[in-house]
């Protein structure tokens, strides 16, 4: 029997941030849309969202991007997963992480927020860690760069090359994870970097 998946990247919203590296979360998402030719629209949860199949028959997915600031992810999230009866386990959370090299996929059910606002306040609202995230690697920020001006800033120019590549991968790894579980979806995107 097919099941329902929330799929959430975060970012914060306007064009200020668009192409930030905190927003790589919902590049993810944009990505998995176009690759159904789904355009998102606005739902009640303050998110908009793109209703879809994983493959004709397949698993319902619900792609999300926040209307929020990255800081309060946490309730529309929790709004979203009861609006669409959906367990912590099935709610994949795509977001940044400083401390994985940039252009590298992670993923991992549970655990430590690390240091990750967002991913903090997804778990206050959910009332649980145990929700699997698709974590895409930004790097630390060179020097004595301020990581939060870091997250906030666009890709490099070196970065811009391979950004679109990596976020086509990680929206692969968003679908592995869904389609054949964490461990295999671990087995092929962990070593590929």
């Amino acid at each position: 029997m097919a099941s329902t998946w929330l799929i959430v990247g975060l970012g914060n919203p306007g064009p200020r941030y668009a192409a930030t590296r905190h927003n790589i979360g919902q590049m993810v998402v944009d990505e998995l849309a176009e690759r159904r030719s789904e355009r998102f629209r606005e739902h009640k949860a303050g998110a908009r969202v793109v209703e879809t199949w994983l493959r004709p028959g397949g698993d319902k997915l619900v792609l999300a991007k926040l209307n929020t600031y990255m800081n309060v992810s946490g309730t529309p999230v929790a709004a979203l997963a009861r609006f669409y009866s959906v367990d912590p386990e099935r709610v994949v959370v795509v977001h940044d992480e400083l401390d994985i090299p940039f252009d590298s996929i992670r993923l991992k059910i549970g655990g430590g927020h690390g240091g990750h606002n967002g991913v903090r306040d997804i778990a206050r609202a959910l009332a649980t860690p145990e929700f699997p995230r698709v974590r895409a690697g930004i790097g630390r920020p060179p020097g004595r760069q301020d990581p939060a001006d870091w997250v906030l800033a666009p890709f490099g120019g070196s970065e811009q090359k391979t950004l679109p590549i990596f976020i086509s991968d990680a929206a692969d790894a968003v679908e592995q994870l869904v389609d054949e579980g964490l461990v295999a979806a671990q087995q092929k995107h962990h070593s590929r970097s």
